[in-house]
C-alpha cells in the first residue's frame, strides 16, 4: 500500500506516519509538508529514521501535487488548526490551507482514484449553540445534562446530529466547506471518504501554544516552571476538554484504512470521550502530581473570542460502527507527555519554553 500524509510534518501526521510505518513496514509512506508551524522541523530526523520519504511540499500549490507519486490511500492531516487564525482581519492563509488546500487533495485522490481519511474538528459546531446548552456547574468543572434545548447532545457530549447553523469561529468554517466538498466527492465522483471530527488530540511532538495544543502547553509550562492564566468563565479554571491521545487515533485512522468501505460516506465524532477528559482547574492538579511542581496562575475573568465552555465528544456512533473506543486517560496522558518533555529538553525547550 502507497500512502500519502499531508501535514506529513506536524505532529498528528507524523505520528500516524510513524505508527504506520512501524506496524506496516512493507507499505510505502510519504509525508508533504511546508515546515511552517515552528517545531515541525523537528520531525524531519524522525520520519527519515522510520524510513518514510519526506516531501517539502504545500498543499495550497497544486503544482505540487502534479510532481507527487500515485497512491492508494490520502490522509489529509493538513492544517492551519488555531481556532483564532484568521480573527484578526487576516483569513487569507487559513482559507488558502484548511480550504483550497483540500480541494487540491481531493483532486490528487480522485485523480489516482486513492481513498480519502479527512481530519476535521469539533471545531464545526456552532459556538452560540454550544455556550446556550444546559449545564451544571460542579465542583471542579462544568458538566453537560441530560436536558438539553436541541437534538444531538447529552450527558455523554455532543454528538454528530448536532445543529450545524451558525457561526463557528473562521477556523471551523474552512473545515465544515471542506466537509461539505468531501461529501460531493463522495457522491458524484465515487470518490471513497471517511470525515472524522476529533476533539482536542493531543500527546508526545504537540508544539503546544495558547491557541492551540493546550493540553501540552498545560504541562509544558508546568515542566519548565512558568506563568499560566485561567482565561474566561470567571476565572475559575473550570472549562472543560475531552482529550484524545494521538495513540488513540491512530488506532482509528488504523481501522479506516483497512475498512474504508464499512464507513465510506460517513461523519464520525471521535474524541476523548466523558472518561478522557477534564477541566483547566482538573488539569492542573493532575500536572502538579505529576511534575511535582506548582506555578503562578492567574484569573482573567473576561472570554477570549470563539472561546466555549466546554465539549465532550459522544463517541456512541463511532463505537458502534467501529469497535474503537480510547483507551487512554488524563493521567496516562500527562504522564507520557511529560516523559517526552524529559527525554527530550534540549530540543524542546526553545520551542515551549
Amino acid at each position: 500500500m502507497k500512502i500519502l500524509i499531508t501535514g506529513g510534518a506536524g505532529f498528528v501526521g507524523a505520528s500516524l506516519a510513524i505508527s504506520l510505518k512501524k506496524n506496516y513496514p512493507s507499505y510505502q509512506i510519504f509525508a508533504l509538508d511546508n515546515l511552517k508551524r515552528r517545531g515541525s522541523e523537528l520531525s524531519l530526523s524522525r520520519l527519515k529514521a522510520a524510513g518514510i520519504e519526506f516531501l517539502h511540499g504545500d498543499i495550497r500549490s497544486k503544482e505540487d501535487f502534479d510532481a507527487l507519486p500515485a497512491v492508494d490511500t490520502v490522509i489529509e492531516a493538513s492544517a492551519e488548526p488555531s481556532v483564532l487564525a484568521g480573527l484578526d482581519g487576516t483569513p487569507d492563509y487559513l482559507i488558502n490551507t484548511n480550504l483550497f488546500g483540500t480541494v487540491n487533495c481531493l483532486n490528487f485522490a480522485l485523480k489516482h482514484k486513492a481513498n480519502f481519511i479527512f481530519l476535521s474538528t469539533s471545531r464545526v459546531y456552532p459556538i452560540k449553540t454550544i455556550e446556550t446548552l444546559n449545564f451544571a456547574e460542579a465542583d471542579t468543572r462544568f458538566v453537560l445534562t441530560d436536558d438539553q434545548p436541541v437534538p444531538g447532545v447529552s450527558s455523554r457530549g455532543i454528538a454528530e446530529d448536532f445543529p450545524l447553523t451558525g457561526a463557528r469561529s473562521l477556523y471551523g468554517t474552512t473545515k465544515l466547506a471542506s466537509e461539505l466538498l468531501i461529501q460531493e466527492y463522495n457522491e458524484f465522483y465515487g470518490l471513497k471518504t471517511v470525515i472524522n471530527r476529533c476533539g482536542v488530540i493531543t500527546g508526545p511532538w504537540q508544539m503546544g501554544k495558547v491557541d492551540q495544543g493546550v493540553m501540552v502547553l498545560w504541562i509544558a509550562k508546568h515542566y519548565f516552571e512558568q506563568k499560566l492564566a485561567y482565561i474566561g468563565y470567571g476565572g475559575t479554571g473550570k472549562q472543560t476538554r475531552d482529550m484524545l491521545h494521538i495513540a488513540d487515533l491512530y488506532r482509528l485512522i488504523d481501522w479506516e484504512l483497512h475498512n474504508l468501505d464499512a464507513v465510506n460516506g460517513e461523519i464520525l465524532n471521535a474524541g476523548g470521550g466523558v472518561k478522557s477528559s477534564a477541566s483547566l482547574q482538573e488539569l492542573t492538579s493532575i500536572c502538579q502530581d505529576v511534575t511535582g511542581k506548582t506555578i503562578p496562575i492567574t484569573s482573567v475573568a473576561e472570554n477570549r473570542a470563539a472561546d466555549i465552555r466546554l465539549y465532550i465528544t459522544d463517541n456512541t456512533n463511532v463505537t458502534q460502527r467501529t469497535g474503537w473506543e480510547p483507551q487512554l486517560g488524563i493521567r496516562e496522558i500527562v504522564t507520557d507527555i511529560h516523559d517526552w518533555l524529559n527525554e527530550n529538553r534540549d530540543a524542546l525547550e526553545p520551542i515551549l519554553k
